[in-house]
């Protein structure tokens, strides 16, 4: 009876991992001028900059920090974080044409 159970609760721990999302934290106002706590917050989530982009599996720890500095940054929910250049790529413009082939020289 107790292998079924620590089985069944490895099992329960597996889907939680694999259904796990993650918020997108992107600091879009700055924290000058603000106190010295609000500004603590942003540098414990890596924040210390506009536009940038941090990754934090949800939980109640990272969203009560999201709470006190909810003014300064916007917040997304998404399954799967992205790399830094992914991220980059998904800001760059699309330049308008593309090259079928080289033209002969």
């Amino acid at each position: 009876m107790a292998c079924f159970a620590v089985n069944f609760v490895a099992h329960a721990l597996v889907e939680v991992i694999n259904t796990m999302s993650f918020f997108r934290i992107t600091l879009m106002r700055s924290a000058i001028g603000l106190p010295k706590r609000t500004q603590g917050v942003l540098k414990a989530l890596g924040l210390r900059r506009r536009m940038k982009t941090v990754f934090y599996p949800v939980s109640h720890d990272v969203a009560g920090q999201i709470m006190k500095v909810k003014e300064l940054v916007k917040v997304e929910e998404v399954a799967e974080p992205k790399t830094k250049s992914e991220l980059s790529a998904e800001r760059r413009p699309d330049p308008g044409f593309f090259i079928e082939r080289a033209a002969p020289r």
